[in-house]
C-alpha cells in the first residue's frame, strides 16, 4: 500500500488549503482513511478521519469547524479542506489508511509520506 500525499504549501492566517491522499490499494473503500499531523518537537496528533463508506467522520476539537475531511472512493482518494488557518496548524501532515484484516478484528495501518503546510501569522 502507498499513499501519496499532496497540497500543502505556504499560506497565510486565515487562509485555506485543501490536501489530498491517493492510495495505490486494490480495494479503497474497505480502508477507514485519516490525517494526523507532527509539529517541530510535538507528538504526531489526530486531526481527522473518515469511514469506509464516508458516512462517518471524527475530528479534533482544533480541526473542528475549520476542516472538513472527505473521500472519494472512485479516484482512491481521500481530502482535508482547511479553512480559517492558523499558525500552530503549522505541521507536516500524514495520511493513515487502516485496514481489518481478520474475523478477530485485527488491524493493520499504512502512513503516508508527509506533506508540510506552514502558516504564516
Amino acid at each position: 500500500v502507498q499513499l501519496q500525499a499532496s497540497g500543502g504549501g505556504l499560506v497565510q492566517a486565515g487562509g485555506s488549503l485543501r490536501l489530498s491522499c491517493v492510495a495505490s490499494v486494490r480495494i479503497f473503500s474497505r480502508y477507514a482513511m485519516g490525517w494526523f499531523r507532527q509539529a517541530p518537537g510535538k507528538e504526531r496528533e489526530f486531526v481527522a478521519s473518515i469511514s469506509f463508506s464516508g458516512g462517518s467522520t471524527y475530528y479534533s476539537d482544533s480541526a473542528k469547524g475549520r476542516f472538513t475531511i472527505s473521500r472519494d472512493n472512485a479516484k482512491k482518494t481521500v481530502y482535508l479542506q482547511m479553512n480559517s488557518l492558523k499558525a500552530e496548524d503549522t505541521a507536516v501532515y500524514y495520511c493513515n489508511a487502516v485496514v481489518v484484516v481478520n474475523i478477530e478484528g485485527s488491524r493493520v495501518e499504512h502512513w503516508g509520506q508527509g506533506t508540510q503546510v506552514t502558516v504564516s501569522s
